[in-house]
């Protein structure tokens, strides 16, 4: 098994959890360059809100953007657009990813900003 289905082999787990508990989810994606963020609706058809180091609001503050730094402006700008949509409690969906560096600073961020998970 190779790194990429390992990832995708935790994913379909974590996901299946976040499925039983019906929770709306807080889900990521990072490459090297960037990161992205999901609320997604509990029955998985709606995003409700949105953020990513590629979107001119967050890129503008960041030197760079496959950083701590970038992933916790996205943390906070994540967190802020979910309370505007009405969301305050999520799970959080880390797509198989470890939860360390740039997946933690967007978690902290997030929470700090406000979000329950």
């Amino acid at each position: 098994m190779d790194k990429k289905q390992s990832r995708m082999k935790r994913a379909l787990k974590l996901r299946s959890k976040i499925k039983k508990i019906s929770a709306t989810r807080l889900s990521i994606h990072k490459t090297s360059q960037h990161i992205y963020a999901q609320v997604i609706s509990e029955d998985g058809s709606t995003t409700l809100a949105s953020a990513s180091t590629t979107q001119a609001e967050v890129k503008a503050s960041l030197k760079n953007t496959g950083n701590i730094k970038a992933a916790a402006e996205v943390g906070k700008f994540i967190a802020q657009k979910a309370i505007a949509a009405g969301v305050t409690e999520v799970a959080f969906d880390r797509s198989g990813f470890k939860y360390h560096g740039r997946v933690k600073a967007l978690a902290d961020a997030a929470r700090e900003a406000g979000l329950k998970f």
